[in-house]
């Protein structure tokens, strides 16, 4: 029997440009934590190997520290690490891994395999066929070298890539480093183990992406996961387990807002979300000053309290009514001023001036209130 856990994507060095400093280095900070928790849970479960489908690094550019950082975060597990490169971390004649082989910083137990080709684990009773990119984008199929490759007798055959899986992938598109959806079965493998999309994914019984273990987008598609896989032999079916790794949940909320009950329930969403969330919010709709005060308010609130949220409420807009005419009282200039401009917006030709000046002055007022 073989046991391995099977991880994918952790873009280490990745950019959170959209975000705050402060929030951008904490996520940052995130996916080396999150490689840290992948080392201790396969030294916990006594795996016989660690395989990383691609995209180890976001760039090749990565610091020199970051390099030494994401090597030292291996140190828990200390049997077989088998790495390849995906198109985030191509393996150039000049790339991230060859640096970090001159830096001295890879361990005698990483597998690091530069070309197409078998890493033997006889200890494991693992023969990994390993598939990295040599390039960014390649529009022939790597795997197809897989067909060809023996493996010594008795080992289980795993495959090891990263690239996209023809006609299999949630919106897919004719894209770069295409990996037949028969792969498994054409080269005999137990089992494929792929990177490149970020959520976890099944394709049949022997071909999964493992998704990236930091979850790094807005999509609801399953991220933050590694894989724990174990296969009773040659030519036994895998039975594979997701185990969440991830620290931070990441959501889309999209809230159209017309009604009090909407702005409640928009209220009541955002207080179930704490410090360990990343929010995308969009709103859209037409409120009066009163919702949209409270809109805003818990929307500020859930801000201090979340990890990171940005905000579109570009669509959302303030359209006063009575209620917001009659809190500036009936007399005084702030009331004389709103009900010139609403008895304005009977004339078409200044109502849309009119509407727009009355919604700046509810807004400036309930601001400076």
């Amino acid at each position: 029997m073989v046991r391995f856990l099977h991880t994918a994507d952790w873009q280490i060095g990745r950019q959170y440009g959209q975000f705050d400093p402060e929030d951008a280095a904490m996520l940052a900070e995130a996916r080396l934590a999150a490689v840290e928790a992948i080392a201790a849970q396969a030294a916990q479960e006594r795996v016989d190997a660690v395989l990383v489908a691609g995209d180890v690094f976001d760039m090749q550019e990565v610091s020199d520290r970051t390099v030494r950082r994401l090597f030292g975060a291996l140190s828990a597990y200390a049997g077989p690490w088998v790495m390849i490169a995906g198109n985030h971390d191509a393996a150039l004649s000049a790339s991230v891994w060859t640096r970090a082989q001159q830096l001295g910083c890879v361990p005698h137990n990483v597998h690091l395999p530069a070309a197409t080709g078998v890493v033997d684990l006889p200890d494991a009773g693992l023969a990994v066929l390993a598939a990295p990119l040599t390039q960014r984008h390649t529009y022939d199929d790597v795997t197809a070298a897989f067909d060809a490759l023996a493996s010594e007798p008795g080992r289980v055959r795993v495959g090891l890539a990263h690239g996209s899986v023809s006609g299999h992938l949630p919106d897919t598109i004719d894209s770069a480093n295409p990996i037949a959806a028969d792969r498994a079965a054409r080269a005999q493998l137990d089992y494929l183990a792929l990177g490149d999309w970020h959520g976890c994914l099944q394709i049949d019984a022997r071909t999964w992406y493992a998704g990236t273990p930091e979850p790094d987008r807005f999509r609801a598609n399953a991220p933050g996961q590694m894989l724990l896989v174990q296969i009773d032999g040659p030519g036994a079916t895998p039975d594979v387990t997701p185990r969440a790794v991830g620290r931070y949940r990441w959501h889309a909320v999209e809230a159209r807002i017309h009604l009090p009950g909407d702005a409640d329930a928009l209220v009541h969403q955002l207080a179930g979300l704490g410090a360990d969330d990343v929010v995308q919010l969009k709103l859209s709709g037409e409120v009066n000053g009163g919702t949209h005060a409270q809109v805003m308010t818990a929307v500020g609130e859930t801000q201090g309290r979340v990890r990171a949220l940005r905000l579109d409420a570009r669509a959302l807009e303030l359209v006063p009514d009575d209620s917001d005419v009659a809190a500036f009282g009936s007399s005084g200039y702030l009331a004389d001023v709103a009900a010139e401009l609403r008895a304005r917006q009977d004339d078409p030709a200044q109502a849309t001036a009119a509407r727009e000046a009355l919604r700046l002055l509810v807004g400036f007022a309930r601001e400076g209130a």
